[in-house]
């Protein structure tokens, strides 16, 4: 269904305004219409769906306003937030107050450039966005098959995306141009956005070729699905997301592996090193698909094969000045989006760091570094306490290295960050037996 979304959209765009308002009724009714025990899956699914969709929507015209994903994923949070009992999520309604002052600051620095309303809007949709998924997400009780479910649903959307590139651009190598990111191959949209999101897919396929394949028949199809997802990512030119994504594999894996006995140790062994020829098969084809530039753009090189000289593409120039006016004005910043606005006087450049790091620190000052130490260390004080969420790591280093190349423009950081909150249940294997040994008695009675 997702694969034929994407051919009806690529033929005739106005249906993406439609698609997004049937996603939003669709979920809004199942999250009014659920159970009070269902309510955390449904609106984990609902948020899910749309972090997932996101970038297909503003690629395709399909949202409303740039940042409708985000106000999404804030209300069926704030529905569930209403509807379902918390669990003294203090640390993060603090972290949203934190970020007041900084507002506060900018409207107080308003001059002919500014445009308060946007400036607001843009830079801290996605913090307030993560403030609220974070305030629901925090210690809620979730079944390992649930989270599989939530997963799942976000690397749908992206299926309608991988299919709405392909059709987009068919054949890479007209669109080569160099090893700089490649707006024709990514749909005519952002790259890094673009990276972002299918990385996020590559992890949820690979994810499911390990976990969820349990015949040659879903070993096939998932692997057929992570490799179509993985090319289109790569030949965006935009490493970011890719990078992002072998590092969340590489940390299931590696705590999946210690988690299970021995003898699904021996099975994942030999799984991997089915992975890893699949990897390597799937890089070959993008590198003769690119005539081997994608390899020079992995070695931060040119399309001549001349090192370049900054492997941060002139991002770490931008966030040394944002760190600059951090230690100008280190009590209340320099207030909420002025950042770009101070870059464009000073130094007549008008670009973003895509460092949320950085930017916090430079746009609200001690209020930003004490917001962003409750984002760095909540979780991990959590994870101290309770083990149980195997896709923990993961999850985290998706938001801490998202965050670092493509700041909060997108949901998905924000959303994925919520996920290592939560309390994953596992089946109890004893109920497991004695249910299938009733239900053998049944139909022998």
């Amino acid at each position: 269904m997702h694969i034929l979304i994407g051919f009806a959209i690529y033929n005739l765009e106005m249906l993406s305004k439609v698609y997004l308002m049937v996603v939003f009724v669709y979920f809004l009714k199942r999250i009014l219409d659920s159970k009070a025990s269902k309510k955390v899956l449904y609106v984990l699914m609902a948020c899910s769906y749309v972090a997932g969709a996101e970038v297909f929507l503003r690629m395709t015209g399909g949202s409303f306003l740039y940042e409708t994903s985000k106000y999404l994923v804030i209300l069926f949070c704030l529905m569930g937030i209403f509807t379902k009992k918390l669990r003294q999520p203090i640390p993060y309604v603090i972290y949203i107050f934190l970020l007041i002052p900084g507002i506060i600051v900018a409207g107080f620095n308003i001059t002919e450039e500014t445009t308060i309303r946007t400036a607001i809007a843009f830079n801290l949709s996605g913090p307030v966005c993560l403030g609220f998924v974070s305030i629901f997400c925090y210690k809620q009780k979730i079944t390992y098959n649930d989270m599989q479910k939530v997963l799942l649903f976000m690397a749908l959307p992206l299926l309608t995306t991988t299919t709405y590139l392909f059709l987009y651009t068919p054949g890479i190598k007209e669109t080569l141009s160099g090893t700089g990111s490649n707006f024709a191959a990514s749909g005519g949209f952002g790259p890094n956005q673009v990276s972002t999101v299918l990385g996020l897919g590559m992890f949820v396929f690979s994810l499911r070729f390990f976990m969820l394949s349990p015949s040659l028949f879903y070993k096939i199809l998932n692997g057929c699905i992570l490799a179509a997802i993985s090319y289109r990512g790569i030949v965006t030119f935009s490493r970011g997301g890719v990078i992002t994504a072998i590092f969340m594999i590489g940390a299931l894996v590696f705590f999946y592996f210690r988690k299970v006995n021995s003898k699904a140790k021996f099975r994942i062994s030999r799984t991997i090193l089915v992975f890893l020829g699949l990897a390597m098969s799937i890089w070959l084809y993008s590198s003769l698909q690119t005539e081997g530039l994608i390899d020079r753009r992995y070695s931060n090189e040119d399309a001549l094969g001349r090192e370049k000289a900054d492997i941060s593409t002139g991002r770490g120039d931008l966030v040394s000045f944002e760190l600059d006016e951090f230690l100008k004005n280190p009590f209340l910043g320099v207030g909420v989006g002025k950042i770009k606005e101070l870059r464009l006087k000073n130094e007549g450049v008008q670009a973003a760091s895509h460092n949320e790091m950085s930017r916090i620190l430079s746009e609200h000052g001690l209020f930003g570094v004490a917001a962003l130490s409750i984002l760095l260390i909540t979780p991990l004080l959590f994870r101290i306490r309770n083990k149980s969420n195997v896709f923990f790591y993961s999850c985290y280093l998706f938001w801490f290295l998202t965050i670092n190349h493509s700041s909060m423009r997108i949901a998905a950081p924000a959303f994925v960050y919520g996920l290592c909150l939560l309390d994953l249940k596992y089946p109890n294997k004893k109920k497991i037996i004695a249910k299938k040994n009733e239900v053998k008695k049944e139909m022998k009675l």
